[in-house]
């Protein structure tokens, strides 16, 4: 083909000096970002994640710099991103779901075993003291973020200390005043009321060399001192030098060995089978309202999908008469709701549906409690689900129709059938065909509207004071509440639940493709 191509004079950009210069800077360059990113994970000592990016770098290297695997330039890219954002993604949240992660169990067992070492420093005579301020990341929550302490020492020089160790902190952004540090970029400071609601704080502490470590005296000052726990790694046993208290590995904490007395502060992170989801079934919490969640759940999903598709079959049909003027403009005004985003037009809508000051009780004289009643709750979510859904539903439909064949309309018309059988008959039929999937796709969607939900009732009104489960709650904005929404987040048992809704949602739509498939014989 080559030659061919060369005999006609055809030039390939590809042949010439300038483009393969340019495709090998490129390639030079993914080289060059793919060894930094993969120095970044060597640092954090993840090793898998420096073998991918490794694998990564080998393949842009073989089939960007040679002049074979044509087809293999065009797709490496799209499965790259498809592996990094969807598989990768959905494999990691099922390994999750058999862990034991979450609050309290976050890092490995050496990890949890050197903070919960470090908490156990007291001061010791001598030791030096620092000046204390404590920070979080600036942006995140005072009362749950990560804590950091930014120390001075009696020389003046500036630390930033974490779980991991002491680091010097240096820049021209950080403010000292009376020995304490007050400001630094990148750092929130607490003030005192905040410092007091975290309950973390008292057993935060610092390490340094020697097994000593770092922890906050009061709230403006900071001593180094040394560990009470000593770890005896052949027996696996923790041994508090005061009490003379034994701690043993149990449940992924250490526990004291005769069972008397609370677990210490940190665990770690360990597979635990089955067990989340032995948790989210026998669990008489997470099983109470499952089933009237999952019921309401299927209701709102497909109740979306059948209202916003028929209102937007209907003004599909309707624009689509050729004898409308203006229709270019018609259709603009209708995709309007689609083109705002999601969580202006459900704040809007909540403040409609206001019992006492909503334009909706106001205009139509009436005075129902929208938010507060469990089935007025629901009617104002899928009025809600509506207003954002037809949009889609009507660009869908009326590509779907323009693109409809002429002469069996026509045909259908000669043998004498009216416009309702031909709609039920001929258009409809063929229109499923291309919008089934569609349907699915969007039954996928609504049934995991966590957004909605979440801005519009939080998944209320709720039956009693203490009762979990929401009139309106689908089960992922159930399961946020239930393992995410708590002051001890549970991931692990959170991606057991995601586990859950994938595989439902992935049973009730079998029966649309197996359908859509047969839809598909109407063209043959």
């Amino acid at each position: 083909m080559t030659e061919h191509s060369e005999a006609r004079g055809i030039s390939f950009p590809g042949k010439s000096a300038k483009w393969l210069a340019v495709r090998w800077v490129l390639i030079v360059a993914a080289l060059l970002v793919a060894g930094y990113v993969a120095a970044k994970f060597a640092d954090a000592g993840d090793t898998m994640a420096v073998v991918g990016t490794a694998f990564v770098a080998m393949l842009v290297l073989l089939v960007y710099g040679t002049r074979r695997a044509i087809p293999a330039k065009y797709l490496l890219v799209g499965v790259l991103f498809l592996a990094g954002l969807q598989i990768w993604p959905i494999v990691y949240t099922a390994a999750t779901a058999f862990t034991n992660y979450g609050q309290g169990h976050l890092v490995s067992k050496e990890e949890a075993t050197a903070q919960d070492i470090a908490y156990s420093v007291v001061q010791v005579a001598g030791s030096p003291t620092y000046g204390l301020s404590v920070a979080v990341k600036e942006g995140t929550n005072p009362t749950s973020g990560q804590l950091y302490f930014l120390l001075t020492d009696d020389s003046g020089k500036n630390f930033i200390g974490t779980a991991k160790g002491l680091q010097p902190l240096s820049g021209s952004g950080v403010k000292v005043t009376d020995g304490r540090i007050t400001a630094a970029p990148g750092y929130t400071m607490l003030n005192l009321l905040e410092a007091n609601k975290r309950k973390d704080l008292a057993n935060f502490a610092v390490p340094t060399k020697g097994g000593g470590g770092i922890k906050a005296s009061g709230f403006s000052e900071a001593f180094e001192g040394r560990p009470t726990l000593v770890w005896d790694k052949k027996a696996d046993t923790l041994t508090d030098t005061r009490t003379k208290t034994v701690y043993v590995a149990k449940d992924a904490r250490w526990v004291p060995k005769g069972g008397d007395g609370d677990p210490l502060a940190v665990g770690w992170k360990e597979n635990v089978g089955f067990g989340n989801f032995k948790t989210i079934f026998t669990n008489s919490t997470y099983r109470s309202g499952f089933l009237s969640i999952f019921v309401w759940n299927v209701c709102f999903a497909v109740l979306s999908v059948l209202t916003t598709f028929i209102l937007g079959l209907l003004l599909a049909l309707m624009l689509n008469d050729r004898r409308i003027r203006g229709r270019g403009v018609y259709r603009t005004l209708l995709i309007v709701p689609y083109a705002l985003p999601v969580f202006v037009s459900a704040l809007v809508w909540m403040s409609m549906f206001n019992q006492e000051f909503g334009l909706i009780n106001t205009m139509t004289h009436l005075n129902i409690d929208w938010l507060g009643n469990a089935w007025a709750a629901r009617a104002a979510i899928l009025i809600t689900n509506l207003w954002l859904g037809f949009p889609y539903m009507f660009i869908v439909c009326t590509g779907a129709l323009q693109s409809l064949p002429d002469d069996v309309v026509e045909a259908a018309k000669i043998d004498g059938a009216g416009p309702l059988r031909t709609l039920r008959s001929i258009k409809l039929p063929l229109l499923l065909v291309a919008v089934g999937p569609l349907l699915i796709a969007s039954f996928a969607f609504n049934f995991n509207n966590f957004g909605l939900v979440q801005l519009l009732t939080q998944g209320g009104p709720f039956d009693q004071a203490g009762n979990e489960a929401g009139s309106t709650d689908l089960l992922i904005s159930y399961a946020f509440r239930l393992a995410l929404g708590g002051t001890n987040p549970n991931y692990g048992l959170a991606s057991a639940v995601a586990v859950i809704i994938f595989l439902l949602v992935g049973l009730m739509s079998l029966p649309g493709f197996w359908r859509s498939r047969k839809l598909e014989e109407v063209n043959r």
